[in-house]
This record gives structure tokens, sequence and C-alpha cells, in this order.
């Protein structure tokens, strides 16, 4: 794996996952109480053996270049690498990166410089846990140019994905972009062809594209600099390569999630606090997911009720109720509370106690956390944000969509998302 090269994509502005990425880029939104979104490519392609990395970003890099700094340091004496190339003005490129393949194309000339046999191009917004060394020995196996991996999917889901067809060799000879009625039928295949047994081909004639692809290197730079109009891997490149080019498929037949959603992301986030076993796990010994070491001190639980809860380190809680719940590193929980089906974040910093215990009820005074006998349900609450005494978070009334920024929230898919930083009063009822 020492001859691959990792490009991991950052994404645009993250408008499908705003307002936790109105501070912050993509990569960088909090997953799992301790952990950011970059971690999972960054930690599945140190676990795969592939050291050398470029993340491709453009907006509000600032804390995601505070993370890669201070958690992945290789040894001097390798040629390993985490590095950020942010969308920068040229004389050749003097605008943003247009999609997936112009972020590539504008910084060919870097990539170009290092002697690798092969790209792997990664997403920063899935969850999953991948070895990427079958998927790229299955591209030099196959001889491929280009190789995608491929979830296989079920007839229910199948017209919400970009979908593929195969021939019987494994080769993608047909493309079709969230195909319904006739011309999803016709985009049936047999699976078997790549590994799944004859009933899970039954269940699942459909395969669809991660977003994660090997590249022959100078296939890569053929295609990037004779196409420049194109701008996309899955919509354009890759479908239009299809015919010259030996394009593969690999099936990964784990857990993927692609959280670039509120929704999405609400939904990942709770659904590791399931039991007896969720459907991803960060306890794995042989695979584990790497993040910043923050020397915290233990989570302190002062006569409360957890259950199914996964709770970050440093915390404090007191005599308050947590259900089915992700809480983030330093989250603080005064007395009386009830926090239901909810993502709370957790903050940067503490504060000192004197800040924490104040009894004043004033906007600016009131202290980072959750004040007491607050109920919050079904709700993401981002970090250091200062939620007051007797707040009811709730969205009662149902509401889908709404925007309100100016009183420190937002709703999405009816799911309420407190802002970075926000302050929300005393006895508010949202």
């Amino acid at each position: 794996m020492k001859r691959v090269l990792s490009i991991i994509l950052g994404g645009g502005a993250g408008t499908r996952l705003y307002p936790l990425t109105k501070l912050r880029a993509k990569p960088a939104v909090p997953l799992a109480g301790k952990y950011r979104l970059i971690d999972i490519p960054v930690s599945n392609s140190i676990n795969s053996g592939i050291h050398k990395m470029y993340i491709l970003t453009q907006f509000n890099s600032a804390s995601l270049n505070r993370h890669i700094t201070r958690t992945y340091n290789f040894s001097g004496f390798t040629e390993g690498f985490v590095e950020i190339l942010a969308a920068q003005q040229t004389q050749d490129n003097p605008g943003w990166f247009q999609g997936t393949a112009d972020a590539v194309r504008q910084y060919l000339w870097m990539l170009e410089e290092w002697d690798v046999d092969e790209y792997l191009i990664l997403s920063g917004d899935h969850l999953y846990r991948m070895d990427y060394s079958d998927f790229v020995c299955r591209h030099r196996d196959t001889n491929a140019d280009i190789t995608l991996s491929v979830v296989p999917i079920d007839e229910k889901r199948a017209s919400d994905f970009g979908l593929m067809k195969i021939d019987d060799a494994g080769r993608v000879i047909d493309f079709s972009e969230k195909p319904k009625g006739d011309a999803l039928k016709a985009m049936r295949v047999d699976t078997t062809v790549l590994g799944l047994s004859p009933q899970e081909a039954q269940e699942s004639p459909y395969i669809a594209s991660m977003g994660i692809y090997v590249f022959k290197k100078d296939v890569l730079i053929k295609l990037l600099k004779e196409s420049p109009e194109q701008t996309d891997f899955g919509k354009e490149i890759i479908p239009n390569a299809a015919g010259d080019h030996n394009v593969q498929a690999y099936l990964f037949n784990g857990y993927w999630e692609d959280i670039g959603t509120i929704e999405a992301f609400y939904n990942a986030n709770l659904a590791l606090t399931k039991q007896p076993k969720p459907p991803f796990s960060f306890y794995e010994k042989n695979a584990p997911i790497y993040t910043r070491p923050r020397y915290l001190p233990p989570t302190k639980l002062l006569d409360c009720r957890v259950t199914e809860s996964m709770i970050g380190d440093g915390c404090i809680l007191k005599e308050c109720r947590i259900d089915r719940s992700v809480l983030g590193i330093r989250s603080r929980v005064q007395a009386g509370c009830v926090i239901e089906d909810s993502l709370i974040m957790g903050a940067d910093s503490y504060e000192s106690f004197g800040e924490g215990n104040s009894e004043s009820g004033t906007e600016s005074q009131i202290p980072m956390g959750i004040g007491q006998n607050t109920t919050i349900r079904r709700a993401i609450v981002d970090k250091n944000a200062h939620i007051g005494r007797d707040v009811k978070i709730l969205n009662k009334e149902g509401i889908e969509e709404a925007d309100r920024e100016n009183l420190g929230f937002y709703i999405r898919s009816s799911i309420v998302v407190i802002l970075k930083n926000a302050v929300i009063p005393d006895g508010m009822v949202i």
C-alpha cells in the first residue's frame, strides 16, 4: 500500500448539514461524542497501510486544520502525512472548486509529483469501516483503470441512489442516476458475480456507488487533463470513461452510511447507542478509529439515570436522566434535566466553577451546558451552547423546517438544531 496515495474530498459548503457547517468545514463536524467525520477515512487509510493523505476542502477550514495538525503526526522517518489542501486562486484556476473532479484537477500538479501507482479517492462524510487494501488488490487483480466501491441495495431503496450495471466479469457497463419504474428494473444485476450468496443477491439485486474510487495514476491524470469541462467524478468523469476504459466494481457488504444531511447525521449518531449490537461500533480492536488525544479527566455522574447512551470524556452530570442519547466531551448537565433521543456535542473548553455555578438567569451569565430542570428531546445541541434553566426543546408542534437563527436554533426534518455558541434563555420553549 506504499504505492497508493489517498485523496479525501472534504466537500463544498455543506449546505445539507447546515447549520452544523456554519462555522466549520463538513469533515470537521463532531461525531459520536469525541470524533470528527474526517477521522473515519483517515483511520481507514491508516488501518489499511496507506499513510500518504491529502484532504481537499474550501470552506471554513480553520477547525479542520487545527484538528488534523493536533491529531495526525507521523514519524519523521516515514513518508506518512495528512495534509489539507484548501482551494486557492492561481493563474490557471481563479475560482473555487467546481466539483469533486475539479478539486483534484486544481491540485494535480502536486499529486503528480508522488511516485505512486494508484490514487484512492475518498469521501469525507461517510460512516463505515473498510480495509482499502482489499479494494486496491481487486483493482490490481482485474487490471482495472478505475475501480468503484459499491454496496448492494434492495429494490425499496434503489431509486434513491446512482446505480450501475455490470457484466459477468464485474466490469461496469451502464450507469443510471436515481432511476424509477422500468428504468429501475433495467438496472438489476446478478450480484453473485461480486461475491454475494444467491439469497443475498435475490434480496439486493442492485448496486450503488459509495463515491469511493481507485484510479491508475496515469489514467486519472489523462482523464482530468483531457476533459477540463467535466467537474464531477460520479456524474461525468467515470460514466464517460466506461466505454474506453476497464471500469470495475468492488463489492463492500458492510455497514455504510452517507451522513451528509441533518437527518442522516442524527440517525447515524443515535444508532450507535442501540443494544445489543449497534450497526457500527467504535470498539474494534483491530481497526480502531483515531482522533485527537485530549487528556481529559473521567466523566463524573452524580446520582443520574443513564440508559442506552454514550458519554464522552470529561463530562459532569448531576441528578439527571439521559435516555438513548450521545453526549460529547466536557458536557455539563445540571439537576432535574431530562435528555432523550438527542445529540449533545459538548464544549471546546471548561468554564471556571464560578461561571459554571452562576445563579443569574441573564443571558450574559447563563453558564455553558444544560441548565437545571431543562428537557431536551429529539435535538442536536452544537458545541459551547449556553442553555438556561427550565428550557423545553421538544418541537411539540412537529414543525418540519424552520430558520430561527436570531433565536439560536434551526429545525431540520423536525429535528431541533441548537447553534454553536448559542444562548438559550431561562424558560424558553422550542
